[in-house]
């Protein structure tokens, strides 16, 4: 018989998208972390800072359990956007061991209340800023997917490595030749797609 155990489903899905988000800076310069590969400048260390502060908040202060944890861009209004990434003093080392306690932070507080557990988020609006803990791990968990897949993308544009985690691409077999021919496949289908359509 199987049985169920929540939490650790929860806990399962968010960790594997913290591991995701790691790996993809192993192997990688200080420029290559830190370079925006996109017109709005996401870049693989701000997105590891982001969702630092994402587990601190949600899964920390929301439910009245600081961290402790002191996050300058977050204070005083901080600048626009300052958590989507790391400034020249703020090393590699520094923001990924912040997030290994965000992670510590967020998983004792998993650990120490019920689900069904309500907090106040807040940066949201009163009368709409509760929120129980199910709802804040599953909206965690979403998030650090979400940024995993753009690490992923972003891990791509710099170097080619694709996948979820070491030995786990998640992608279909070929080698480089096929992959160029499939991308051109597509980039005819498209184009022909656009003539068709136009």
């Amino acid at each position: 018989m199987t049985t169920s155990d929540p939490k650790a489903d929860l806990r399962f899905y968010l960790q594997s998208a913290r591991d995701a988000l790691l790996w993809k800076l192993e192997g990688l310069s200080e420029y290559d972390i830190r370079r925006p590969l996109t017109p709005t400048g996401t870049n693989l260390l701000g997105l590891v800072k982001h969702v630092a502060g994402v587990e601190l908040g949600y899964l920390g202060d929301t439910f009245g359990r600081p961290s402790g944890e002191t996050l300058p861009w977050l204070e005083d209004g901080g600048e626009l956007n300052s958590d989507m990434w790391a400034t020249a003093a703020e090393s590699r080392e520094h923001i990924v061991e912040l997030y290994r306690r965000a992670w510590a932070h967020a998983d004792a507080t998993v650990d120490a209340l019920e689900l069904d557990a309500v907090g106040r988020v807040p940066w949201w609006p009163s009368g709409g800023d509760e929120v129980t803990l199910h709802h804040a791990v599953v909206r965690v968990i979403a998030d650090t997917h979400r940024h995993a897949g753009h690490a992923d993308i972003v891990r791509e544009l710099i170097d080619g490595a694709v996948g979820m985690n070491e030995g786990n691409d998640s992608m279909a077999p070929g080698d480089a030749a096929w992959w160029e021919t499939y991308r051109g496949e597509l980039e005819r289908v498209a184009r022909q797609a656009d003539l068709d359509g136009g």
